[in-house]
């Protein structure tokens, strides 16, 4: 029998866990630790009765509140301002003794919270709210996460889910990068702070993410051709002989730097890959495919699913 804070489906292998028998035990109800308190108070043998104290209901509120279901930090709390009543020889635990026996909530943050907050907070910058966005970082940060992993995870969300709607989202995501690397916490939470407001508040475009997936998943399955002989290096001697680089367009000499030319094997030809949504700056650009051609109402679970890029990898 054994006991544990941790998710035993991270922490155990799968052999292990086949033979096990798993329980999970919720958060202790407010009520519970109310009389678990009183308990305390009144146990001579395990608890504090010799003392003789009681306590407000205030201090007891506030005790109960900041324990957030955790028994055992709440029986420590409960410790600590008992001795500080003690000292100051009074018979009832105040709300001065319980908030100084607490410093600081205790926020939970096991391997469950790590990736359940993460997911929440990506999830709220997609869908565009920078309260939600901000919540979730201050509750990371002050659990103690690492900001250099929050980092992260908002430059890869830069390009994910904004992409080409506001190209400046990357740049900025980086800058907020370095600015933690830089500055350090606790001021680099300004830093964080201000990547996810902008990033929240960005035109969406997954045009990006679903474009990369859709080339890969060809790269995996069809057959991969030849580089088409007008593309490849013409630099060395004997390179045109071989055909090599003949027939290439520079662009820049053509009007508005673009040449009607063929940039895939043929293979492949016929494949589009970026599909702009129409979102911000995510449109297609003059002088290539058509945009007719290239429109996407909107993603489908199934494209994404197909592509291996939903989310819910996250």
């Amino acid at each position: 029998m054994g006991a544990t804070t941790e998710n035993p489906y991270f922490s155990l292998t799968a052999p292990l866990l086949s033979r096990s028998t798993l329980f999970r035990l919720e958060p202790v109800p407010a009520e519970a630790l109310r009389e678990l308190v009183a308990r305390a108070l009144s146990d001579r043998e395990r608890g504090l009765g010799d003392d003789e104290l009681s306590i407000s209901a205030a201090a007891m509120e506030h005790l109960v509140d900041r324990a957030e279901g955790d028994a055992r930090h709440l029986l420590t709390s409960l410790e600590v301002a008992a001795a500080l009543t003690c000292e100051s020889a009074t018979k009832e635990i105040s709300l001065e003794c319980a908030e100084a026996a607490l410093a600081a909530r205790a926020i939970q943050y096991g391997a469950d919270e790590h990736y359940d907050i993460i997911s929440a907070f990506i999830k709220s910058i997609r869908g565009s709210d920078a309260d939600a966005g901000l919540y979730w970082l201050a509750r990371m940060l002050e659990a103690g996460e690492d900001a250099r992993y929050v980092a992260r995870r908002l430059v890869i969300l830069a390009s994910e889910d904004v992409g080409m709607a506001d190209p400046l989202a990357l740049p900025l995501a980086m800058a907020a990068a370095q600015a933690v690397e830089f500055v350090g916490l606790p001021e680099a939470q300004l830093n964080l702070a201000h990547c996810v407001v902008y990033l929240a508040n960005c035109p969406k475009s997954n045009s990006v993410t679903l474009g990369i997936g859709a080339a890969t998943s060809d790269v995996r399955t069809l057959p991969t051709g030849m580089v088409p002989a007008h593309l490849k290096d013409g630099h060395y001697k004997g390179a045109s002989a071989l055909g090599h680089g003949v027939g290439y367009v520079y662009p820049h000499d053509r009007p508005g730097a673009w040449a009607d030319q063929q940039y895939r094997p043929e293979e492949v030809a016929a494949q589009i890959y970026w599909r702009p949504t129409g979102h911000g700056r995510d449109v297609a650009r003059l002088g290539t495919v058509e945009a007719a051609d290239r429109a996407l109402p909107g993603a489908s679970k199934q494209d994404q699913k197909r592509e291996g890029l939903s989310d819910e990898r996250i």
